[in-house]
Order: C-alpha cells, then structure tokens, then sequence
C-alpha cells in the first residue's frame, strides 16, 4: 500500500476510534451511574443507554448521501461537531430527560459511512479490502480497551467526565480529518463502499443478507441489553463495585480472543465458517440461559460471561465479511449500510426492551429476552446457505463497450460468479473466486489496461 494510502487509511481508523473509544467506555458503568439522575427508572436508562442507537442508525445513510454533493471532510466535521455537543450535553445532565436528549444527539453525529467512502476516495481498489480491514480492527480494538479502561477512567473522572472526554475526543477527531486526512482530488459514487438509494429494495428484499441483518441487530440488542443488569449482578455475585470491574473484563476478553481467532481461522480456510457461526450463536445462547439461573454463583456468571464475549467477538469480527461475500457485485456498499444501520437500531430496541423487563422482571426477565433473540438467531443462522467465498473486484471499462455483451462475456470467465457492468460510471463490478480468476483476462474483455478502478 503507497504510504498516502496508509497515512489516509491510519489516519481515518484513528478519527473513527476516537469516537468509539468513548462511547464504548460508558456501557459497563452507565447503568449504576445513571440510577443517580433525577427522574430515572430502569426503563428510562435504558432508553438513554439506546437512543444513540436510533438517531445513529436512522442517520447513517443520509449523512453518506449528502457527503457526495457537500464533500466527506465537511461532514465528518460537521457530525463530529454534533457528537462533541451531545457529549457536552450528557456530561452536564442531572436528569435522565436531560440525558436521554444528550444522547439522541451524540447519535445524530452519525459519520460512519462518510468516513468508509472517504477510505474508499482515497484508495485504489486494490487496497481498499486492506484499508477498511484496517479500520474495522481498529473498531473492535476500541470496543475490547474501552471496556477495561471504562471503569479505571471512571474511577477517577467519573462517567460525566468520560462524557467530557469524548468531547475531547471529537475534538482530536476534527484535528485529525482536517490536518491530517487527505483531500480526495474528487468525490465519487462507490458501490463497493457507499449506499446506493436505487438498490435499497433489492437489498433488503434479500433474504440471506436479510439473516445477517438480524443477526448484527440481535448482536447488538443482547449487548445493551446485558449491561443494563450486568454491573448489578457482578456486584451482587462477586462483590465487585464499578471501579474493580475491569479485573473481571479484562480476562474475560483476553480469553475471549484466544478463541475468535482459530475460530475464525479455521472456518475461513477449511471452508467452514457457516458451522463457526452457528456455533458462536449458540455460545450467545447459552451464556444467556447460564445468567438466567447463575443466581449468586461466581463460577456460573464468569463462565456465563466467557461464553457471551467469546461469541460476540467472533460474530463481530466474522459478519461484515459474510455481508460483503453475500451482496451482490455493485450492492456491497448499501448491503453494508442497511446492516450498520441494523446494528444501531439492534442498540436502541435492546436499551428499551432491557429498561423495560429490568423494571418489570428483574435482571432475569433481561437474559431470559437475551435468550430468546439468540435462539431466534440461531435458528434462521442453521437453516441459512452455506455462506459464499466469493470476493469483489472492480474492473475499469475502455471505450465503447456494448455493458450487456461485456456483462455476458465477464460471467463466462473461468472464477466469475456474476457481473454487474455500470457504463455511466466507467467500471464493471464483479464477484469472483480469487483462486480462479484471471484479472488479465477480465481487462483484456474489457478494453482497459489491467489497472485498479478508482471508483
């Protein structure tokens, strides 16, 4: 990768960490803290917990869209603004009406799918899988440090100043994009990164891509769901108050790691990942059901929780790859939206179904609904496809090609699955078997130079 790639893709990871960083931090100290607000029942912060996720996910592909006619840099700018002024918000709140305002206004900063179209302006197509694996790790690094250091940071500037960091954070943020981030020399339409409004109904009218969208929204459902109650029951069962709780995460997650990362390696190179994930939804499953009857049993609530975060990270670190294999050529970037967008809204309904059944079952009624997502899960993951191993390439169009002839001629290529030929803007979009595929000849049918698309 040229190093103005890497310092684009670095650089863009670490405005999208900062910003994680953060938000990631309060979950496992929120729910104790917030006990503290004027006003507040367990529904109520839940609904502060999840309304984030409803402005986030209910914004992501407007925010995108306007970044094609107004510039990425600006919006980036101006939704890190917006996220800086909720922090500032929720840092000053003293009641939960006033927290719950903060909060749906951090989540209207909703700038993720700028940033990954940013990724893709400025790279070739031929690091862009690079660049954005880049920026995903860099995402779960910051989810994995912010539940350790959440409590620790807590501790000593307690939760509203954690709010006041990320502030601070945005801030760093801003820096980033505007001294360091470099200026695309043009904006341009990326299927592969970006949504497309024209393929919206084909794409959630997709029923494989459909279970994966569940799947991240019950993902997410079960998280914000737990630690509503989890800081409560690690009280009640290990003695351990809100400062101490990182001695528990932090092996936890270790483990957590130590298992996602054969998982995922064996599942990919044996072919096998369809077994992989049933098998991480039934961990999830399960650690719900051991919550359910763990009681004040140490053992069974860290075995509970080993499981849980084991299975969260693998299904975190394998689903966007199954999303993009299974879109199809040209709908990678609009897949990829509607399932952030499922993520976030998975935030939101789990904030105000775990408020809700705390306030009227106790912790249990909490992992009993966590359980009964998973086993929802688990039963559209067993009875999906075999997930593809097809990957995406981008081939750029010399002049005068016939798109339905050249169409037909890419599909008949030894190693290609389908292709998508977008003549208006000069590029064919394919999914292939890389084992099998001969990109010479894709550029040879084409009439272009075998180079990386930029778009």
């Amino acid at each position: 990768m040229p190093k103005s790639e890497l310092r684009a893709a670095v650089s863009l990871a670490a405005v999208f960490s900062v910003r994680m960083l953060g938000l990631f931090m309060i979950y496992p100290v929120f729910a104790l803290f917030a006990r503290g607000l004027t006003g507040a029942t367990p529904y109520t912060i839940g609904l502060a917990l999840g309304i984030y996720g409803l402005t986030q996910g209910l914004l992501q592909m407007p925010f995108g869209l306007l970044s094609d006619r107004l510039g990425r840099k600006p919006m980036i700018v101006l939704g890190l603004v917006v996220f800086a002024l909720g922090s500032a918000w929720a840092a000053g709140a003293h009641s939960i009406t006033a927290m719950i305002g903060g909060r749906a206004l951090q989540g209207a900063g909703a700038v993720g799918s700028v940033i990954l179209a940013l990724v893709a302006d400025l790279t070739a197509e031929e690091n862009r899988t690079k660049a954005m694996a880049l920026v995903g790790m860099t995402i779960g690094l910051s989810f994995l440090v912010a539940l350790v250091t959440g409590p620790l940071v807590a501790a000593v500037i307690g939760v509203s100043g954690i709010f006041w960091l990320m502030s601070g954070l945005a801030a760093l943020g801003i820096a980033i994009t505007v001294f360091v981030v470099p200026t695309p020399r043009r904006l341009r339409v990326h299927r592969e990164a970006e949504p497309v409004p024209a393929l919206l109904g084909a794409t959630v009218r997709n029923a494989e891509l459909l279970r994966l969208d569940f799947g991240i929204f019950a993902l997410h459902a079960m998280l914000t769901a737990s630690f509503l109650v989890v800081p409560g029951v690690l009280r009640a069962a290990l003695g351990v108050a809100s400062r101490g709780a990182w001695q528990v995460y932090l092996p936890i997650l270790l483990i957590s790691v130590v298992v996602m990362i054969p998982a995922i390696t064996l599942g990919e190179r044996r072919r096998r990942m369809k077994g992989v994930l049933v098998g991480a939804v039934a961990a999830l499953a399960v650690s719900q059901l051991l919550l359910v009857f763990a009681g004040h049993s140490k053992l069974m609530v860290l075995l509970a929780l080993t499981v849980f975060f084991a299975g969260f990270n693998i299904m975190e670190a394998s689903l966007p790859s199954l999303v993009t294999k299974t879109a199809p050529p040209g709908a990678t970037g609009t897949a990829t939206g509607v399932y952030s967008s499922s993520q976030f809204l998975g935030i939101f309904a789990g904030g105000i179904a775990g408020g809700w059944l705390h306030g009227h079952g106790g912790s249990g009624a909490v992992f009993e609904f966590a359980a009964a997502l998973a086993l929802v899960w688990l039963v559209l993951a067993a009875t999906m496809r075999a997930p593809s191993y097809w990957v995406s390439r981008v081939l750029r169009l010399g002049e005068g090609v016939n798109p339905a002839r050249l169409a037909a001629d890419l599909r008949a290529l030894p190693g290609v699955a389908d292709a998508v030929v977008v003549a208006e803007e000069g590029v064919a979009y394919l999914k292939v078997d890389s084992k099998l595929y001969d990109p010479r000849q894709a550029a040879a049918l084409a009439g272009a130079p075998l180079e990386p698309a930029a778009g």
